[in-house]
């Protein structure tokens, strides 16, 4: 498409950190939506918000009795939007999605200018609970009691509640299948991470700015407590914060006219989304993931890329074994950042709307770099289930055509193995398909979980209680791949606990 009212560009973003003395001082998430808006605006050269015709608002948790919060947004910005939206939860996929459905849009006449922000002040809300309560309140509290990560009661009550004790199973799984040692695994995870924290270090947006080695991400300590095994602290993604980010689309045609000049633009290209099922236990494997594969490949694909194409990329980072899936669907080396923004851990992660924050930090990078610079901006949302990835460039890439269906759901659903049923109340031999261990906030071992395979290979859960120290150090000390070593379930009470077979 030539016509310059149809192509969808980037005009405007804007970001903000709010770190007050006193919380009763500090943003709530609409506060930081529309400020974040609001320096979108600035960097746009101003006057754009009023002549929003598309809003869309990336859901929080840390205020939850402001939600609905679009129309709020809209009013606060003086713009009264023909399409107006609010997503029906805050998943990592969103703001690239809703980028790509602004772009869209855009391409098919049915929009000119279209805004999307996110926002959450989980810090602030827990510091506030906490003066309220008169103790210690954790922001990770509201992460585990959100509305949308309600868990079904046989997986909960082993423990696999919240993404932290989830991903684990993915991390463990794939070192198994890529033939690591735990050693080498989580030398690659800490290679990754030490690079994000350098990249957040010179991000003025980033939460963190303290650069920290390979061993200080992956080396327990009492300022980096294990938390399900093999995850630290500094490996999981740092919800504890206060921010706010946003960003203006419109069509080349309208920036043009109102004078954007030309090395401010950055294109939107083509993309692709693919899910897993919601349900983790639901899932064909765990060693790699079908919706990620085609998400990522058919994109590449689609704007006629190769990972050497790619001046920058953002590769979602709420814990490690995302990025490392997802770099060996692109084939990023390992020795190259996975982030322009810092990672969830370092860069902060504000749940659902990180990759605002990534969408803005991508497009000041291609404005620094070459004319044909190009980025890729990978999400991942859920439980490793939901994955959209889009293209961005400095200049119009020539595959691109949108709008588009960015829909390949069926082609992830055809490259499924078989799912194995599920059973509750299993007795007997099993082997083990995924497992982590789970820690208290003092480091202590809470308990093992195993997901295992059944002599009939059906898939089930068990404990491994804490007080079986021989079973837990197998599980962690790296001398011995559990992966696949044969054991037997047995009942105590409703539980059902794993025995390693000697």
């Amino acid at each position: 498409m030539t016509d310059p009212e149809r192509i969808p560009v980037i005009v405007g973003v804007g970001q903000v950190n709010d770190r007050p003395a006193d919380p009763a001082q500090g943003l709530d998430s609409l506060a930081l939506m529309v400020a974040a808006l609001r320096a979108a605006d600035e960097d746009a050269g101003g006057g754009w918000l009023a002549d929003c015709d598309a809003l869309a608002v990336v859901d929080q948790i840390a205020f939850r009795d402001t939600n609905p919060l679009a129309d709020k947004v809209a009013w606060a910005i003086g713009a009264a939007p023909r399409h107006c939206e609010q997503t029906p939860a805050p998943m990592g996929d969103s703001p690239v999605r809703l980028l790509h459905e602004a772009a869209n849009r855009i391409a098919a006449g049915q929009s000119t200018i279209a805004a999307v922000t996110g926002g959450e002040a989980l810090r602030t809300a827990a510091q506030r609970a906490a003066l309220a309560a008169g103790t210690q309140v954790s922001a990770d509290h509201a992460v585990r009691n959100a509305p949308h990560r309600k868990t079904p009661g046989w997986r909960a009550r082993y423990g696999l509640s919240a993404p932290v004790d989830v991903y684990p199973l993915y991390e463990n799984g794939c070192r198994a299948a890529w033939g690591q040692s735990l050693e080498q695994a989580q030398a690659e995870s800490g290679t990754i991470w030490a690079l994000m924290s350098q990249v957040a270090d010179r991000v003025p947006a980033a939460w963190i700015h303290k650069p920290v080695t390979a061993e200080e991400v992956i080396e327990p300590t009492a300022a980096n407590r294990p938390i399900a095994h093999p995850y630290t602290k500094f490996m999981v993604a740092n919800s504890s914060v206060n921010q706010g980010a946003g960003f203006l689309v419109t069509s080349l045609g309208e920036a043009r006219r109102r004078g954007v000049p030309e090395e401010r633009l950055v294109y939107v290209g083509m993309g692709a989304a693919a899910h897993e099922p919601d349900d983790i236990l639901s899932r064909d494997r765990y060693d790699a993931s079908a919706g990620m594969t085609v998400s990522i490949s058919r994109t590449m694909e689609l704007n006629g890329l190769s990972a050497a194409d790619l001046d920058h990329v953002e590769l979602y980072s709420c814990f490690p074994c995302v990025p490392k899936m997802a770099r060996r669907v692109l084939d990023w080396p390992l020795d190259r950042p996975a982030t322009v923004f810092g990672g969830l851990t370092f860069g902060g992660g504000p749940i659902g709307n990180y990759m605002s924050h990534a969408v803005a930090e991508m497009v000041l990078a291609l404005r620094r770099d070459r004319p044909e610079a190009k980025g890729l901006l990978f999400a991942n949302g859920g439980f490793a289930t939901h994955n959209h990835s889009l293209v961005v460039s400095r200049a119009p890439l020539p595959r691109t055509a949108l709008p588009q269906d960015f829909d390949f759901q069926a082609e992830a659903d055809a490259m499924r193995r078989p799912v194995p049923p599920l059973v509750e109340d299993y007795e007997g031999a099993a082997v083990i398909e995924s497992y982590t261990v789970l820690y208290a906030r003092d480091g202590s071992v809470k308990w093992g979980v195993i997901v295992a395979r059944t002599a009939d290979d059906r898939r089930t859960l068990a404990r491994v209680p804490a007080s079986d120290a021989e079973t837990i150090a197998f599980l962690v000390d790296g001398k011995r791949e559990p992966l696949g070593t044969p054991g037997r379930i047995v009942a105590e009470g409703d539980d059902r606990i794993w025995v390693r077979a000697l």
